[in-house]
């Protein structure tokens, strides 16, 4: 099986050593991403977890669709949340960017902290 490691010039700015994405067999990896600036990565988008949460998802659909996939072709979903109070506010964003009746499978886990102070940082798997 082939894997190749993607990293955009054109994708969100990177907060660490990673690629945007690896693309091994028909199955896309892409790295979580967080909800900073896309030409800034030190700089968070806004503390209210709703914009954090639809910054996520404007970098993971950026993500996707330079790997040539979609929101429509992700299998599986994962969550991180600092504060699990702000759970539904999240899902109310989360799923806006899903087909309701063809939702991934997920994961949502609670941590004590994630990069560059977040609330949110979310990864998945795809078909390619």
């Amino acid at each position: 099986m082939d894997i190749e490691h993607l990293v955009f010039e054109n994708g969100p700015k990177r907060v660490g050593p990673f690629s945007h994405a690896v693309k091994a067999g028909d199955f896309l990896f892409v790295t979580g991403q967080m909800p900073t600036l896309h030409e800034n990565p030190d700089v968070l988008v806004s503390t209210d977890i709703k914009e954090q949460t639809h910054q996520v998802m404007k970098n993971l659909k950026t993500v996707l669709k330079a790997s040539g996939s979609s929101f429509s072709k992700v299998t599986f979903v994962r969550v991180y949340l600092v504060n699990f109070q702000d759970f539904d506010q999240m899902n109310v964003v989360y799923k806006s960017y899903f087909d309701i009746d063809k939702l991934p499978a997920r994961t949502c886990i609670g941590v004590t902290g994630l990069a560059k102070g977040a609330s949110v940082e979310i990864d998945l798997i795809a078909k390619n």
